[in-house]
């Protein structure tokens, strides 16, 4: 992940502005561009991946507020793209309230886009770095928009592979999680080379951009839900998680990535 310093620069590829470029929007610059055809290159099936991540939160979010859960808080919320998760959120429950968060000043920048919703619901936006979660955790937006004493989804979609392991995004992860209480959710993915070498090409091309780029395994992916309870169907890749349609196998080894939805008990 890229400073909010680096985020100002657009001589310089910032992870946002890649995953923009990936769904087919048009807020990024030439850097991104070529760090995003670059990685093309080398994982023909990148955008793919992107698209997948993104139907897999949109897919936990109605299931998770069906389920009754009301707040959500969205990590790493990336230029906004409809429908956002807000509008997955209030579509099944009116009330739902969400809070966004991203470091990159272009989302910053896009702020009021995601901050429309239901007359009933509430949507909020916080500028603020992952890799400083009490930042998050005590932003006045936050706490004037989720009480914390209640459930909460966490959503960090295609994000801990951008913290490398001295930032270290298992503690992150967990402390985001011990901040909110019983009957909470944490729904996350996170890039892997297990199904194919190209994410782990992908990464290298991230970092060479002057991005910090991980792949992890399934194993250490399933370290980001220790303590919590994993929902059916586990953990699996974005594509099979409550499926809308039986997908295709051959998306198998395209979409090269865990997902995973699992409650705080």
């Amino acid at each position: 992940m890229t400073t909010d310093d680096d985020a100002l620069n657009v001589n310089t590829a910032h992870t946002a502005r890649v995953y923009d470029y990936y769904l087919g929007g048009k807020d990024h610059f030439k850097a991104d561009r070529v760090a995003g055809e670059h990685a093309e290159q080398v994982h023909p099936h990148v955008r793919t991946s992107a698209l997948e991540n993104r139907k897999f939160m949109l897919r936990a979010v109605r299931h998770l507020a069906g389920q009754g859960v009301r707040q959500f808080l969205d990590i790493g919320t990336g230029i906004p793209t409809e429908p956002n998760l807000h509008q997955a959120a209030q579509e099944v429950a009116p009330a739902a309230r969400v809070v966004y968060v991203d470091n990159d000043s272009l989302v910053l920048s896009h702020a009021r886009a995601l901050m429309t919703g239901t007359d009933e619901g509430r949507t909020t936006y916080v500028h603020a770095d992952v890799r400083q979660p009490d930042s998050i955790l005590t932003a006045p937006e936050l706490l004037d928009t989720l009480d914390l004493s209640q459930p909460v989804a966490v959503s960090v979609i295609a994000l801990a592979h951008f913290l490398d392991d001295p930032q270290d995004p298992f503690g992150i992860v967990a402390e985001l999680m011990a901040a909110v209480p019983a009957g909470s959710y944490l729904v996350m993915s996170h890039a892997t080379a297990d199904f194919g070498p190209e994410m782990g090409e992908v990464a290298r091309v991230y970092r060479e951009s002057g991005m910090t780029a991980q792949v992890r395994t399934g194993d250490e992916f399933a370290r980001f839900f220790s303590g919590l309870d994993l929902i059916d169907p586990g953990i699996t890749t974005p594509h099979r998680w409550h499926p809308d349609i039986d997908p295709s196998e051959a998306m198998d080894g395209q979409v090269q990535f865990y997902a995973g939805v699992a409650r705080k008990n």
